[in-house]
C-alpha cells in the first residue's frame, strides 16, 4: 500500500508580511534554509523506509491542494526540485483543511485504489527530518491496520498559541488519542506542560483515503457531498485539476480537526492515535516563531542579508535589499524590503496581522503583492513611475511567453539589456538582441517571448493617460487566464 502525500497549500501567512503577502505567501519562501517551505515539505519523506521490514515505504507523487492564484508558484517550486504532482487541485475559495483533504482523498481512489495518506501543512518548519520520517513509518503501519493518526509535538514551554492533544492509554509506538483541547491561557498551558499529559496539534494526520471518506461522510455528508459534487464536475487544466466553484463555494467551511478527528476520538472503540514527535517543529505562525528556529549570533540575534549589529541582542534582522544597522536594541523585529519596512517588539509579533488588516482596508497593494510580481512566465518589478509613465524591469524565463494582448490606455516601448525576444507586434515578428528596441502604439496587439536558454530581461517604459495592470485584452494565452487573471 503506498503513501500518499498531500500538501495543504492553502494559507495566506499574514503575520510575516512584510516577506509573506497573499499572492506569494509564506510556504513558498525561503525562511529557513534554501528552499522554500514548500520544497522542504515535499522532500521531507524522501528515503522513507519501514524499519519494521527492513525496505522503502512506496511513496507516491505528491497531491498539492492550493488556491488558484498560487497554482504556478506550486508548479515552479516542485519543477525546481525535480518533482511533479501526481495533482495539483485549485480551490476555488478557502474552505479550510477538511474540504481539502476531502478533494483530495477523491482523487487519491478516483483509479480504484486506497493509499495511506499523509496530510501535511505546506508552510511547517521541522528541523530534523529523520525523526519525522521515523514517526511516519509508525504512522503509516498503523493507518494500514486501520488507524487514524496524528502527530503531537513534544512542548517545551507553556504555549498558548497551539491547540493540544491529550494522551490516553499508552500503546506500542503511539497513545490512544483522548481528547483535543482549545488553546488554553498561561496558567492552564503551564499545567498541561507540567502533567507530561499533552502535546502540542501538529495538523499533520495519517489514514486511509477511504477511511477518511468514509468518516467525513459519518460526522459530516454536506461537506463529503459537496466536495463529490464539485469533484464530480470538475475539469483538468494544464497541469491543475479545477474542481466546479460554484459546488465547491456551497461547502461548508472545517478544520480536519473539528470535523472528523475531535469526534472521531471521542466515539468508544474508535482507533485513533497519537504519536508524539520531537523533531524541531514549528509552525512559522509569526516571526516570534521564525526567530526561535532560526540560528543565532553571539548576542542572540537571528540575521539574514546584509546586516550590522552593535550592542544589539535577541533581535530578529531580516535585509532584503539594503544595508540594516541594528544599534543597541533588544527583543525587536525588523524585517526591510523593497517597498515596506516592518518594525515591531518580538513579544506583539502576532499584532502584525493587523498591519495587513489597515493595508486591505486601504485598498493598498502592499498587502498582496512584493514589489517583484511573479507571473507564470516570469517577473515584472516597478522601476519608477510619475505623471502619464511608468518604468518595469522584466524577466521571461526560457522557453516562455507573455500572451498575445492589446491595451487600451497606454504605449509600450522595450529595450532587451540581456537575451533574445521574439516580439510580435500586431502582424509583424521579429528577434530583439541585447540593446535594441522596439514601440507598441496604443491598441496594437504584441506579444514577447524568450525562445532562448537563458532569461530574458527586458526595460520596458509605458506611457498613457491610464496605467493599471487591469487595462489589458487578452487574445492567446498558453497559461489559458483571463483579464482578471494572473
Amino acid at each position: 500500500m503506498s503513501l500518499q502525500p498531500v500538501i495543504l497549500s492553502g494559507g495566506a501567512g499574514t503575520r510575516l508580511w512584510p516577506l509573506s503577502r497573499e499572492a506569494h505567501p509564506k510556504q513558498f519562501l525561503p525562511l529557513v534554509g534554501d528552499r522554500s517551505l514548500l520544497q522542504a515539505t515535499v522532500r521531507r519523506l524522501d528515503g522513507l523506509a519501514d524499519p519494521g521490514v527492513g525496505r522503502a515505504i512506496p511513496l507516491a507523487a505528491p497531491i498539492v491542494v492550493c488556491n488558484e492564484q498560487h497554482r504556478f508558484l506550486v508548479v515552479d517550486q516542485l519543477a525546481a526540485e525535480g518533482r511533479k504532482a501526481a495533482a495539483v487541485i485549485l480551490e476555488p475559495a478557502g474552505r479550510n483543511t477538511a474540504p481539502a483533504l476531502t478533494l483530495a482523498a477523491l482523487a487519491a481512489v478516483a483509479d480504484g485504489g486506497d493509499p495511506v495518506l499523509i496530510a501535511m501543512p505546506a508552510d511547517h518548519v521541522i528541523a530534523d527530518a529523520a525523526a519525522f520520517r521515523s514517526a511516519v513509518a509508525i504512522g503509516y503501519r498503523l493507518a494500514q491496520a486501520g488507524a487514524v493518526v496524528t502527530f503531537g509535538i513534544v512542548p517545551d514551554a507553556p504555549a498558548t498559541g497551539f491547540g493540544y492533544l491529550r494522551k490516553g492509554e499508552a500503546l506500542p509506538d503511539s497513545f490512544r488519542l483522548a481528547a483535543f483541547v482549545e488553546k488554553p491561557d498561561e496558567q492552564t498551558a503551564r499545567r498541561y506542560l507540567d502533567s507530561g499529559a499533552y502535546l502540542w496539534n501538529s495538523g499533520i494526520f495519517v489514514l486511509r483515503a477511504q477511511h477518511w471518506l468514509d468518516l467525513i461522510g459519518r460526522y459530516r455528508p454536506d461537506i463529503l457531498e459537496a466536495c463529490r459534487l464539485a469533484h464530480g464536475a470538475g475539469a483538468r487544466d494544464l497541469d491543475f485539476f479545477r474542481p466546479d466553484a460554484e459546488h465547491f463555494r456551497s461547502c461548508p467551511s472545517e478544520s480536519i480537526d473539528y470535523a472528523v478527528m475531535e469526534p472521531y476520538a471521542a466515539q468508544e472503540g474508535a482507533d485513533a492515535r497519537v504519536i508524539p514527535l520531537d523533531a524541531g517543529w514549528s509552525d512559522v505562525g509569526a516571526w516570534a516563531s521564525l526567530w526561535e528556529v532560526s540560528s543565532h549570533d553571539a548576542a542572540g540575534n537571528a540575521i539574514h542579508g546584509d546586516v550590522y549589529t552593535h550592542d544589539a541582542h535577541g533581535n530578529l534582522l531580516n535585509a532584503q535589499h539594503r544595508l540594516v544597522a541594528a544599534v543597541g536594541v533588544k527583543d525587536l523585529v525588523v524585517v526591510e524590503t523593497a517597498d515596506a519596512v516592518l518594525v515591531a517588539d518580538k513579544a506583539r509579533a502576532q499584532d502584525v496581522k493587523m498591519v495587513t488588516d489597515f493595508l486591505k482596508l486601504a485598498g493598498r497593494s502592499e498587502s498582496r503583492y512584493h514589489r517583484c510580481v511573479h507571473r507564470p512566465w516570469g517577473t515584472y518589478e516597478p522601476v519608477d513611475s510619475g505623471d502619464r509613465f511608468q518604468v518595469k524591469r522584466i524577466t521571461v524565463k526560457p522557453g516562455a511567453s507573455l500572451s498575445l494582448q492589446m491595451h487600451h490606455h497606454r504605449a509600450e516601448h522595450w529595450i532587451v539589456v540581456r537575451g533574445t525576444a521574439r516580439v510580435t507586434r500586431g502582424e509583424d515578428v521579429f528577434l530583439l538582441s541585447e540593446n535594441e528596441s522596439t514601440y507598441i502604439p496604443i491598441g496594437v496587439s504584441h506579444r514577447l517571448e524568450n525562445p532562448g536558454v537563458i532569461p530574458l530581461e527586458i526595460v520596458e517604459v509605458q506611457s498613457g493617460p491610464y496605467l493599471g495592470e487591469d487595462d489589458i485584452v487578452r487574445f492567446e494565452d498558453r497559461y489559458r487566464r483571463d483579464s482578471k487573471d494572473t
